[in-house]
């Protein structure tokens, strides 16, 4: 029989970036709260960048997160590009696209098997899980490699890269350095397929609460660098309109800013988003692994996200394979920073982050310096979405004991890949 009143409290979850709580209120079976209780504090991170000189903010924003630095770093100098109106070489989007490919292998290894596996096989220790799987670790291991390799390569070093700039790149890989990277992608990609055919043997609780996927979109690729903001409702904006179509906003005694769709409804973002909405665009590889999951579309299981992260990770790692292959024959001096003029403008850009769309938007007056900036992450962008699926789930675990309705809370939130870090920022 269930509680008249139950409380549900969960002090820590772990295994996750950042610190956050949850708490739920259920009266008679019906779910009448449930909150995240964020446990850092506010960064401030726009507030510093307002008076500095756009050089700096590529620098600065990507300190935001050292698990995704790459993509907060791409999207603040696309935003200051757009702003001062500035292009870049064909050789320079190829470089930074694979730099984004690495940025998710790396991330979505991280999750979906060292922080999400283990609560889909009821194990309660992570040591035990690398007892129990050790072939699979060491691919796991591997795939992570090979992204951080990518990074270190062309970005100059794993975490915070250096060489990528407004306008292009101060140094660029060498061919024997691309040849060895392409060398790494052809070791990584059945290393890739074998861990892929291992999670697809995974079972995942049986939920669904139909919802809007947002992500980007273009013609002729699965977009992760560039194109338009859509999703699975309708919408289609250019990212220039971003905020006139999603509004942030503050609860009391909150330090995170939340978005809704139109200020009034919550939406997903990430890989199940992007999945849903773009996966005829996937690699031949990754296409082929989504088919076998035999997951009808769309979607609306969240814990399906882990599966449509190793998806993902199929899909960089034989893209990159390709661009790495196709920056081979390219003349890379051609991505090296030439001269531009700084102006005064304002705009915005979006990048694909592993979580889902990071958004930037700046406006520099016209020495350089930044007026006003506004950041929107794919944590504040999922959160409330969290919360009311959340409360859709509780109901079906109530019948399970304190304990096992805990873990079920905490796998449920770790599907999400939330990262506090970016919320806070």
């Amino acid at each position: 029989m269930l509680h008249e009143i139950m409380n549900i409290k969960i002090n820590h979850i772990a295994k996750i970036e950042g610190h956050t709580g949850f708490m739920a209120s259920v009266i008679k079976g019906d779910v009448k709260s449930a909150k995240f209780e964020v446990q850092e504090g506010i960064r401030l991170i726009e507030g510093v960048l307002v008076g500095r000189h756009y050089k700096d903010m590529p620098t600065i924003a990507q300190r935001i997160c050292g698990i995704c630095p790459v993509v907060h770093n791409l999207t603040a100098i696309k935003a200051i590009e757009n702003a001062m109106k500035i292009e870049v070489s064909p050789e320079t989007e190829k470089l930074r696209k694979v730099m984004e490919h690495a940025q998710f292998i790396h991330s979505h290894a991280l999750h979906l098997f060292f922080l999400s596996l283990a609560d889909f096989l009821d194990i309660e220790n992570d040591m035990d899980l690398v007892k129990a799987y050790p072939e699979q670790t060491k691919m796991a291991v591997k795939i992570r490699e090979y992204g951080m390799e990518i990074i270190k390569v062309i970005g100059g070093r794993v975490v915070h890269p250096l060489t990528n700039e407004v306008g292009g790149f101060k140094k660029v890989p060498t061919q024997d350095e691309l040849k060895s990277l392409i060398l790494k992608a052809q070791e990584t990609l059945p290393i890739t397929l074998e861990l892929a055919a291992f999670f697809r043997t995974i079972k995942t609780p049986d939920f669904s609460r139909p919802t809007e996927y947002v992500c980007l979109k273009t013609k002729g690729e699965y977009a992760i660098y560039d194109g338009d903001v859509v999703s699975n409702k309708g919408l289609h904006v250019d990212v220039q309109k971003f905020e006139e179509n999603f509004h942030e906003f503050q609860r009391p005694k909150e330090i995170i800013k939340r978005v809704m769709h139109d200020g009034k409804t919550s939406y997903m973002v990430g890989a199940i988003a992007r999945v849903n909405n773009n996966h005829e665009k996937l690699s031949h590889g990754a296409r082929e692994f989504l088919k076998s999951l035999n997951f009808n579309m769309p979607d609306y299981n969240p814990f399906h996200n882990v599966l449509y992260q190793m998806t993902e990770v199929i899909h960089c790692v034989e893209d990159s394979l390709q661009l790495l292959k196709e920056l081979t024959h390219a003349n890379l001096e051609n991505a090296i920073t030439k001269e531009y003029v700084v102006r005064e403008g304002s705009a915005a850009a979006a990048v694909e982050a592993p979580r889902g769309t990071l958004y930037y938007w700046v406006d520099i007056d016209e020495k350089g310096y930044i007026k006003n900036v506004n950041i929107i992450t794919p944590t504040a962008q999922f959160l409330t979405h969290l919360e009311d699926d959340i409360a859709a789930f509780i109901p079906g675990i109530l019948s399970k004991d304190e304990k096992a309705m805990e873990r079920k809370m905490r796998a449920f939130i770790r599907a999400y890949d939330p990262c506090i870090s970016c919320a806070v920022h």
